[in-house]
């Protein structure tokens, strides 16, 4: 790579794709997060030298190279070049019901799984972004609902609204900071969530919430127990408007040491495929 952000990538010497990095400007939802999670999403991993700052990572795909051209490849329709990744658009497939997935990281780690088990059953829609929190739900929630018509919803909010920020932003802080604070305070995630859920009551679909996954002994930024917490007044705005709960943090707890990670709210891939079920599952009783 160089100082303009120019970058090849060989493999055993030879290019195979160029590119160019944008500047990075200000932080991701998330942060910057490195790990290994083949197929799944990837979870908080904290740096050896972490980098100091505000920032957000700009990312622009490589285009494949031809073979002995250095250029890039032409063979490939633009329809067999699409990426086929959980926040890639998917075309309906005429005469099954419309379903879409809201959700963040968790879902977007189910989401592919849940798609394979519904094939032929349903088209398993979600937006192309992690859903964070309900404030972000809030200022997304119509792009995300678009114009068609849902059969089903299945959505959630949680893990990023009990997270710690902190004065300047700085995600996943140290929850015993004074100076830091969850992102969405409890009585504020009640009130954004009534507010969610009267706009997803107008689509006419079936709703399904999916409570949140619990936060593990060590895990940065979060408070163990704060999931149970959020879930209960969470409850309390379903349980008033009659919304069916997909009940995922019992679920996961039960198995944490079989299909969750260390110190990491996220799951392993075997993990995402254990909660696809129970996604699924829930899906088709309301298709029923």
């Amino acid at each position: 790579m160089t100082k303009l952000g120019n970058v090849t990538l060989q493999v055993n010497g030879r290019q195979v794709a160029k590119g160019k990095v944008l500047p990075l400007k200000t932080m991701p939802i998330d942060g910057l997060a490195v790990s290994s999670d083949p197929g799944g999403t990837v979870g908080d991993y904290d740096a050896d030298h972490p980098l100091d700052g505000n920032i957000q990572m700009t990312l622009q795909l490589l285009p494949p190279v031809a073979k002995n051209s250095g250029k890039p490849s032409s063979t490939q329709s633009p329809k067999q070049g699409k990426s086929r990744g959980p926040l890639s658009p998917i075309e309906d497939e005429p005469g099954l019901p419309r379903v879409l997935l809201i959700g963040d990281s968790i879902s977007i780690g189910y989401t592919l799984p849940v798609r394979n088990l519904l094939k032929g059953k349903a088209n398993i829609h979600r937006p192309p972004t992690n859903c964070a929190s309900t404030k972000h739900g809030l200022a997304g929630i119509d792009e995300w609902l678009g114009e068609g018509k849902w059969d089903v919803i299945h959505f959630n909010w949680g893990l990023h609204d009990l997270k710690y920020m902190g004065p300047n932003g700085e995600n996943l802080a140290d929850p015993k900071n004074p100076a830091n604070s969850q992102q969405v305070p409890i009585r504020q995630y009640s009130e954004n969530l009534a507010k969610l859920v009267k706009r997803l009551k107008q689509t006419g679909a079936k709703l399904i919430w999916r409570n949140t996954t619990p936060v593990p002994e060590g895990a940065k930024g979060r408070v163990v127990g704060d999931a149970m917490k959020y879930n209960a007044v969470a409850a309390l705005v379903m349980s008033e408007n009659g919304i069916t709960t997909n009940d995922l943090y019992r679920f996961s707890k039960a198995r944490w040491n079989q299909i969750g990670r260390k110190a990491n709210v996220h799951f392993t891939t075997e993990g995402s495929l254990a909660l696809a079920g129970q996604v699924a599952e829930s899906i088709l009783d309301q298709l029923k």
